[in-house]
């Protein structure tokens, strides 16, 4: 259909910028490609049992899961059916597709292992936090301010889908708003983390969404820091900072993880493999 069309030529820019334009290549490089394999015309790859099963428009076989669902024997209804179903539901008629003979694609495979149950998004959480110093933050505390007004982003996100939402122009739910409002934080993991939570049939595009544009920064940021500093400042030639404690550095996360397990527990697990 046109939205694969669109997603192929989308993967194909990503696959275009990672490669000839060398913007962030470890991030661009597989999304594009797994855009790619997604979006193959008849190839199923990225489809659950489900979604094949209702792509193949078998009439009998949609007249069976519409009658167990309780709504008119047609793709669309079937689908507005399954958005209002409860997880066990969805889960009976996968199954059932299942025994009618479909198959998930290997791509719905590893969603359903890797995405769906979280497990994905902590494991990458864990290796930016093997590669995370927080050296020059303790040196320097009120960096602190400039990570604190970058979350601003997000309120800025949220609102924003939810004023699309009032005018009808978007139709976005709250978690959907909340789901989309995690990309102005400019942390992939953490948007993919929280999505996969909130809003599931959004997280492809977020995720594609997060990553492009962080993978753009070295793009988007000079015309910016021009715009808002003078020349005789960005010549301003930084100080070396305090030596850090190796007990500083193992305090710090520790009493942290501690503060948020308490505060807000949701996030234990993705701030733990941090």
């Amino acid at each position: 259909g046109a939205g694969q069309a669109i997603m192929l030529l989308v993967s194909l820019l990503l696959l275009w910028l990672a490669i000839a334009k060398k913007f962030e290549p470890l991030l661009l490089l597989p999304i594009g490609f797994g855009g790619l394999l997604s979006n193959i015309p008849e190839a199923g790859m990225a489809l659950t049992a489900l979604e094949s099963l209702l792509a193949h428009h078998d009439a009998g076989q949609l007249a069976v899961i519409a009658a167990k669902l309780n709504c008119a024997p047609d793709v669309h209804a079937i689908k507005e059916a399954l958005a209002l179903a409860l997880p066990s539901v969805q889960s009976q008629m996968e199954n059932l597709a299942v025994d009618m003979g479909y198959t998930p694609g290997v791509l719905a495979l590893f969603y359903k292992v890797a995405i769906g149950s979280g497990v994905a998004p902590l494991v990458i959480f864990m290796g930016v936090g093997a590669m995370t110093d927080f050296g020059p933050l303790l040196a320097n505390p009120r960096t602190l301010l400039l990570g604190a007004a970058a979350q601003f982003g997000i309120f800025a996100t949220v609102l924003g889908a939810l004023t699309l939402n009032y005018f009808g122009l978007i139709s976005f739910t709250l978690p959907q708003a909340a789901a989309i409002g995690i990309i102005g934080g400019a942390d992939g993991p953490t948007a993919i983390y929280l999505s996969g939570k909130l809003a599931p049939e959004l997280l492809g595009a977020i995720a594609v969404a997060a990553y492009s544009y962080m993978a753009l920064v070295p793009l988007i940021q000079p015309p910016i820091m021009r715009a808002l500093t003078t020349e005789t400042e960005r010549k301003i030639r930084m100080v070396q900072l305090r030596t850090v404690s190796k007990r500083e550095k193992i305090l710090f996360p520790v009493v942290l993880l501690l503060l948020v397990a308490l505060l807000l527990p949701d996030a234990a697990p993705l701030l733990g493999m941090f």
